[in-house]
């Protein structure tokens, strides 16, 4: 999910999942959004005011860093919990 996330993030394209909300809206008789689901519903709760491109490549990367570092805590967490079976 971190990945995907990041990716939309570096390549700066709408997720996938806006256009099927957004027929799915429309099935329901409401009407859609043109721009994309973060722009639409968090744009001003998550990214500040002035965001750039090179902001929005940091985030990515800190995203993916901050999933890597937890992940090999949990991974070398685990490890020194087993022990090998002789």
């Amino acid at each position: 999910m971190a990945a995907w996330a990041a990716a939309i993030e570096f390549t700066g394209l709408i997720c996938p999942l806006t256009p099927l909300e957004n027929h799915f809206k429309i099935l329901a008789g409401q009407s859609g959004y043109e721009d994309g689901f973060i722009h639409h519903y968090l744009l001003k709760i998550i990214y500040p005011d002035g965001l750039t491109r090179e902001i929005q490549v940091v985030l990515g990367l800190g995203v993916l860093i901050f999933n890597i570092l937890i992940y090999t805590i949990y991974f070398k967490s685990r490890k020194n919990q087993t022990s090998p079976i002789k």
